[in-house]
This record gives C-alpha cells, structure tokens and sequence, in this order.
C-alpha cells in the first residue's frame, strides 16, 4: 500500500501501487514530494522523495521507481519497498553468500525470482560458479531493471546468467534433466492476492525445491520481517514449515533501514551447517570477487543469533505453510 504525496498535503491523483488516495500533514505543508506505506493497520512510513522516476503495471504487479531523498534509488512493488539504492547491499548479501560459503564447491545455482539483478550480481561474484539461473515470473519487472538499475548491468551482460521468464515451480518441474547446488528464493513477500505465496509452502519444498538439489545441497529464501513484533507474520512458519522438509535449517536476521524493520532468512539443508567465523571469513577471501560491504564470519553469527523473544517464538511455533493455510504480511497485491 504506497501512496505519493505532493507538496501541501495533496494526494496527486494517480494510483500508485495500487493505492490512490491523499494524505494530510499535521502543519498543513509538505515541503517535499512524499512516499508513504502503510506497514501495519495503524503504522506508517514515509520518506520525501526527489523525483517520480516511473511508474507502470504488469498482468502481475504495480511497478514505481522513486528516487527518494534517505534511500537514493527506490524499487516498489505492489505498494512494498523492494530495495534501495543506499541499502539493497545488506539484504543481497544475507540472502546470497551464507549458503554458497556453506556449500564446499557451489557451480549452478537457481534463483526463483530476483528480477531486479541484485542477486544474481552477488552470486557471480562467488569465483566456482559456472551457471545461474534466474527465473521470475514478470517479464515487465525485468525489462523494467534492466533499464534503470545501472548497478546490475554487468550481471545481465554476464554469459553464466541464463534468465527465463517463467513461473519457478514450472520451470524447476520442467527441468527433469537439472539439478542445482543451490536454490535462491527471492521472491516478493507473501501478500494476499500477490503472485508468490504458493512458493512457500511445505508442498512446494518437499516435492520441487528439495528434489531438484543436488548432494550436499542448499535452499536459502528470504522469509519477511523478522522483528520482535513482525516475525510471526511470516518468518516463524516459513522456519517451521522448512524444518519439516530439511534436517538442518538455520534461520537468521539483520537491520534493513529502508525497509524499517528486521528481515530475515531461512536456510536449509540436509547436509549440516556448520562453519566458524574464521572458517566463513576465509573462503570468502578465497572464493568472493571483492570484498563485501556488510557480511563477514562475526556478522553472521551475530545475525544467527537471533534475540531471546524471537528465537523462543521459533521453537514454539507449529504452524505449517500450505496453499490453505496461508499467511501473509500487511498489505495487498493486484488481484486481492
């Protein structure tokens, strides 16, 4: 749920993501343009923007580019902050490098999702990787980050990507002959009436992720928000429906300040996930082009370590995701 606000608190009058309406300030001036989204029922986030870069719409999702003034560069979808520009770094490499430092030798790796080229920038980083796949759904989204995100050129230009437009469970069920390494999930979040939340579900991990993973495999997904009051949305079931599938599944947490919240992810494997910091830290020198800007061994054991509150909540929680027992976080997506 995004809404743009213009100067003197006037709404201006296009739906954005989905949500047209307009929004009153407390002194009655606005001396920016404003992006506003709606985190919870009665909480809000807002942040004055520089410039409406584009807005458009697939069969799928609502699509802006904002160039905002805190976050620089703004991905939105169906009225959810993607990724920005001053921050995206952090939530890419939680979600890409744990499970490939984890892995003793990762060559092919599959994103379901990832249109936005983040990701698959950070996986071609990693020097043993041979071939990625990335496949999202929305040709529209892609197309659309190809032109404007500048940062991830070099990885749509690299010949290891193959990118296919494609649903990920029909694409991975197509692929009788395929088996990969690693499974990234980067998907957008569950929301009721988006086109992602049956890629969470206890079936889809058992029956297509976890049979297309080779020996020693690893599946890694993004799993929500993960602070002390959001995670119950989606992160503790996301953790508790993987831990039925998978004999090792480690979940873990950091700070994304355009996203206003904790994140977190889930990585899971039936091969154990056991490395010391010493041990992380050092095949990222051996294995990782450059250096990262947020994640080394102490980061992520700090981020596995997750508070008393949360981590408590995870080993209580029982509820496992299934097409008819879906959660979903705030909000709404095109079809809902």
């Amino acid at each position: 749920m995004g809404e743009i606000a213009l100067p003197n608190g006037i709404g201006n009058g296009n739906s954005i993501n989905g949500v047209n309406g307009q929004s009153q300030s407390l002194n009655g001036y606005r001396k920016s343009c404003w992006y506003e989204e709606e985190i919870e029922e009665d909480l809000r986030w807002c942040f004055a923007l520089n410039s409406i870069l584009h807005t458009g719409a697939s069969q799928y999702q609502d699509i802006a580019l904002l160039d905002t003034k805190p976050f620089g560069k703004a991905l939105v979808i169906d009225g959810k902050l993607q990724s920005a520009e001053t921050d995206e770094f952090i939530y890419h490499e939680c979600l890409v490098h744990p499970a490939l430092l984890y892995h003793p030798s990762p060559k092919n790796v599959f994103i379901m999702g990832g249109g936005e080229g983040s990701t698959a920038r950070e996986l071609l980083r990693h020097k043993t990787i041979d071939k990625v796949v990335m496949c999202d759904i929305d040709e529209e989204v892609v197309n659309f980050c190809k032109s404007y995100l500048v940062v991830n050129k070099e990885a749509f230009r690299d010949t290891r990507l193959e990118v296919i437009i494609n649903d990920a469970r029909a694409e991975l069920e197509a692929r009788d002959d395929e088996s990969y390494d690693v499974i990234v999930g980067d998907l957008a979040d569950p929301i009721d009436g988006g086109p992602c939340y049956k890629l969470y579900t206890k079936s889809f991990y058992e029956f297509i992720v976890k049979p297309k993973l080779q020996q020693g495999g690893i599946f890694v997904t993004q799993a929500g928000p993960a602070g002390i009051f959001s995670h119950t949305e989606v992160f503790s079931c996301i953790y508790n429906t993987l831990r039925q599938v998978f004999k090792y599944v480690v979940p873990y947490s950091a700070h994304i300040p355009s996203y206003a919240d904790i994140w977190g992810w889930v990585m899971a494997s039936d091969s154990p996930l056991d490395l010391s910091a010493e041990e992380l830290d050092l095949r990222m020198r051996q294995r990782i082009k450059g250096e990262n800007r947020y994640l080394d061994g102490k980061t992520f054991s700090s981020a596995s370590t997750l508070s008393k509150t949360v981590r408590k909540s995870l080993d209580n929680e029982t509820h496992v995701y299934t097409e008819e027992a879906a959660r979903f976080i705030h909000g709404h997506g095109k079809h809902a």
